[in-house]
């Protein structure tokens, strides 16, 4: 009895056997797959075809019609076989006989939706690695007013493309924004993120927001001590200002309330009822329309006059009054315009040119 008895621990789980591949030097962070070869599918060839098609705008007829020879190379060596219909404006995907991968079809419809949404045919090709996915966010119908849907679309992109490119940098993904739909492509973790951040900013939440955080987290991954530990008080906790329509109804029970105390310290009956029948005649008063301006108060109509006069007096130039000539002046005037006369003529006469000018006015007369 003096010996402490061991309290037996359960071992009906399934989970709690021995593990011997489960060794020190295996990294669970990090998977590795191994690329699916033909020596993988031990079926054999499918049974049955399975196809997928989709269709592309008008503008992407063009590019697609020089690009669709390396489309097709790319796709048979994974022994798909692809088909353009320019008439219908669709594209095709469908395995083959020598088709041996049966995910690879899934990744070749993914390639020719990229394709159809303005993505670039090099970038394209990347989503038919295993590794690489792909995700086409639809946000066309979150908003409804245009230019506001026009002006937080610009928001993913930023001035200059800078706010994308940051998107890019910390996720690892190549973003593309086109039309009514935003195409990502990268691995599966960043693929939430990327979404999350786009989703958020139609809902008019500025993707800075999410970039921040994402930098944040990004370094505190790199310190080993904070791997079990809880980052919530690194993260910023942005608050929303607009309010809720219960901190509305708080704030208006504050109002009410302040108004009952203010009726008992007037001496009067403190209710509730009445303080809230109060603040309903407040706002519900309307002012007789006039169309003529306040009569203003005496004491600012003399300021205002005063200052009037002051502007005008400083605007009014009076006029130079020009002093009269006495009679030696005008003389003096008469005399220098008559030798100014005498002078033109006799150079005229020197000139030639007198005696013409004579025969002319008296032509005239």
């Amino acid at each position: 009895m003096s010996e402490a008895a061991e309290p037996a621990v359960k071992n009906h789980k399934s989970h709690r056997k021995d593990k011997p591949w489960d060794t020190d030097d295996i990294d669970h962070l990090i998977f590795q797959f191994d690329p699916f070869t033909q020596v993988d599918n031990k079926g054999g060839a499918f049974t049955e075809e399975s196809s997928f098609a989709t269709l592309f705008p008008k503008y992407r007829e063009k590019y697609l019609r020089e690009v669709w020879g390396a489309v097709t190379r790319a796709l048979e060596t994974h022994g798909i076989s692809c088909t353009l219909d320019l008439v219908n404006g669709s594209m095709s995907v469908r395995t083959t006989r020598k088709t041996y991968d049966p995910y690879i079809i899934l990744k070749a419809r993914d390639m020719i939706k990229l394709l159809a949404r303005g993505v670039a045919m090099n970038q394209a090709v990347k989503i038919l690695d295993d590794n690489m996915a792909c995700d086409i966010i639809k946000i066309g119908n979150l908003v409804r007013n245009k230019e506001r849907f026009v002006k937080r679309r610009q928001r993913i992109i930023g001035p200059d493309g800078s706010t994308l490119k940051a998107i890019e940098l910390l996720t690892q993904c190549y973003v593309l924004v086109q039309g009514n739909t935003v195409s990502v492509m990268g691995p599966y973790k960043s693929l939430k993120e990327v979404r999350r951040i786009v989703l958020d900013c139609m809902k008019n939440i500025h993707p800075i927001y999410r970039i921040k955080e994402l930098m944040i987290r990004r370094e505190l991954a790199k310190d080993p001590k904070l791997a079990n530990e809880s980052w919530d008080r690194f993260l910023p906790q942005f608050r929303k200002r607009h309010l809720k329509t219960s901190e509305k109804t708080a704030k208006k029970n504050e109002k009410i309330q302040s108004k009952a105390e203010a009726r008992t310290a007037a001496g009067l009956a403190a209710d509730v009822e009445e303080a809230k029948k109060e603040m309903k005649k407040d706002k519900t008063k309307k002012k007789v329309y006039t169309p003529f301006p306040p009569a203003q108060q005496p004491r600012k109509q003399l300021e205002t006059t005063a200052k009037r006069k002051e502007e005008r007096a400083e605007a009014f130039v009076a006029p130079t009054e020009k002093a009269e000539l006495t009679v030696e002046e005008r003389l003096k005037r008469k005399r220098s315009a008559m030798e100014t006369g005498l002078n033109n003529e006799k150079e005229a006469i020197a000139d030639g040119s007198g005696s013409e000018k004579k025969k002319k006015k008296r032509k005239n007369c």
